[in-house]
């Protein structure tokens, strides 16, 4: 069985703890963090420790910080020679310390502490310096998702940057959808069936195959109105470059 000591305790953490609890393969030996209250309703309080010497022996360490926190945070870890992975997927190999054995385990996945999710149906991308550490780390990994990538630091930062479209940016969208809702008085549920929908169709169509609305159709009337509509310079930037870049992907194709 592979031993798991996870650092941090942040939504990330939070998750990976529950997904190695579950895990039959895996044995959750101990959790690092800084303050305790945050993880007693997960981690019974004799696993759990704010000190880098009191670590006990694992297969691996996950370290689940922030990213600017991570080399220092793997510089900061008392032993040499272990396999230590961080889960970013904007942190390279090469910001590590090279005292342990450096990889990679991201969950590509939008994490809050307040919704639960099937971790087995997060990908995970690895990466690793050593074949024999990757075995390892695959091994660790199937036992957490079914879904499982090797990436490496380039690809991963391409993915970072993909994800950040489809997922913080469509979100805030959401927010901005919900501010207009508000700022007319409707129900912000009214547009979910939509969203759903919309959310749906990507899984038997490519983005261009699901694209509608205006820009799609180049209907420069309803766009106009639109823009007339919105009291936001902020909301009618954004219109407009959104906009953009569908009609020229539009005559691209």
């Amino acid at each position: 069985m592979n031993s798991v000591v996870i650092i941090g305790s942040g939504n990330v953490a939070q998750h990976l703890i529950k997904a190695v609890e579950k895990a039959p393969d895996l044995d959750l030996v101990q959790v690092f963090s800084r303050s305790h209250s945050g993880l007693k309703h997960l981690v019974p309080q004799e696993k759990i420790t704010s000190n880098y010497e009191e670590l006990k022996d694992a297969t691996i360490y996950l370290i689940c910080v922030s990213d600017n926190a991570i080399p220092s945070v793997s510089y900061a870890l008392p032993f040499q020679g272990k396999l230590v992975a961080h889960t970013s997927g904007s942190v390279t190999l090469q910001e590590m310390s090279t005292q342990n054995r450096r990889a990679v385990l991201y969950p590509l996945q939008t994490f809050s502490k307040q919704k639960e999710l099937d971790f087995t149906k997060v990908p995970l991308c690895l990466e690793s310096e050593y074949e024999t550490d990757y075995e390892i780390l695959e091994k660790i990994a199937s036992a957490l998702s079914h879904t499982v990538y090797k990436i490496d630091s380039t690809q991963r930062q391409a993915l970072h940057v993909a994800a950040v479209f489809v997922c913080n940016f469509v979100n805030h969208l959401y927010k901005i959808g919900n501010d207009i809702c508000d700022e007319y008085d409707i129900p912000f549920a009214i547009l979910r069936p939509l969203i759903m929908e919309t959310a749906s169709k990507i899984t038997v169509l490519s983005p261009n195959e699901a694209q509608t609305g205006p820009a799609k159709r180049n209907d420069t009337t309803t766009i106009n109105k639109h823009l007339n509509g919105l009291t936001k310079p902020n909301q009618k930037e954004l219109y407009k470059i959104l906009t953009k870049s569908i009609i020229d992907d539009v005559e691209k194709l």
